[in-house]
């Protein structure tokens, strides 16, 4: 059954390909976003141009931190739900503007619970972040005590986590908190590796590696996590959160970087900076929650999903020439 759908950063590289996807199952979908500058807004309007051309998709330029445009957003949509994947993103950028961090992800979000709470919408999900795992066991539990993080960009994840948690008790909303881990694809941000890794090479430019490259990431691309973000927004979970993410080995850096140096015929001129302290040097999620729960378990490999970025990437050349990284 058809239903209207608010997701939120529709602009954004996971928000993007999430609203897609609803789409093509036939709901209707409204996307709100600010368009802010933090990255190229030249690959936003890429995306949200491909969104447009459906015609059960509206956009409107809202930020989440404007209660006033949201109540009259929220007063003229019955909404069924509500994907909050709108966030500041990005570790290092949060050490420089903590306060952007804590206006959007958690301001932010609890102004999307209290439209919830008005207007009596009972399913909400929220995009959360690995990053809150850092310096735990491996693979990573979704029980683990992550009390403890180190970046402002996981603190206030773990805000807004928080805060679901409360309107679930008080308001009972259900909510499903999804914790991503390395999401990568085509049209990924600028800021993450795998673009700028692609491009640097491609382009025979130097790359900013922090660290030694032996640091590893549990990537899930792109289709993975918004297929796991859609199941979870069509269960009646209560309160959960749930782990999305490669589910297998950590791939490392440098194994990354081999790849495209493979792919592109071209080898990486690498400049090994300090490694970040505000960095993780791992990341593994153990998923069988997700498998539990929503029966989703990651289909597309690291090698198909590079594959895929590359030839993306070839068929879209000058348009990602001309993206600022």
């Amino acid at each position: 059954m058809s239903k209207k759908v608010l997701v939120t950063g529709v602009a954004g590289f996971i928000a993007n390909r999430t609203a897609q996807m609803l789409l093509d199952a036939g709901h209707e979908v409204i996307g709100i976003d600010n368009m802010n500058s933090y990255y190229d807004v030249k690959l936003k309007e890429f995306r949200l141009n491909e969104l447009k051309k459906n015609e059960n998709f509206r956009f409107y330029n809202i930020d989440i931190e404007h209660i006033v445009d949201l109540e009259k957003l929220f007063a003229e949509n019955e909404f069924s739900k509500v994907l909050n994947l709108a966030a500041r993103a990005g570790v290092r950028y949060s050490m420089e503007n903590p306060d952007i961090y804590v206006s959007t992800n958690i301001q932010g979000n609890l102004n999307l619970l209290n439209m919830c709470k008005k207007h009596n919408i009972k399913k909400f999900v929220l995009a959360s972040t690995s990053s809150l795992y850092a310096g735990k066991e491996m693979p990573f539990l979704e029980t683990l005590d992550v009390s403890e993080p180190i970046s402002p960009y996981a603190a206030t994840k773990k805000g807004a986590e928080a805060m679901c948690y409360s309107y679930h008790h008080l308001y009972d909303i259900d909510c499903t908190i999804v914790r991503y881990f390395t999401v990568y694809g085509e049209l990924s941000r600028p800021d993450m590796a795998q673009l700028r890794f692609m491009k640097w090479i491609d382009n025979e430019q130097e790359i900013t590696l922090y660290g030694d490259g032996t640091q590893a990431r549990d990537f899930t691309h792109v289709d993975d996590i918004a297929r796991g973000t859609i199941l979870a927004s069509e269960k009646d979970l209560g309160f959960e959160i749930i782990n999305l993410g490669g589910g297998e080995n950590p791939i490392e850096i440098n194994q990354m970087i081999k790849m495209f140096e493979e792919k592109l015929g071209k080898k990486a001129i690498v400049n090994n900076l300090e490694f970040n302290k505000s960095d993780m040097h791992k990341t593994w999620a153990n998923i069988d929650k997700a498998n539990k729960l929503l029966g989703w378990k990651p289909e597309i490999s690291f090698t198909e999903g590079i594959d895929r970025c590359v030839s993306h990437y070839k068929d879209n050349y000058t348009f990602y020439q001309g993206i600022e990284l």
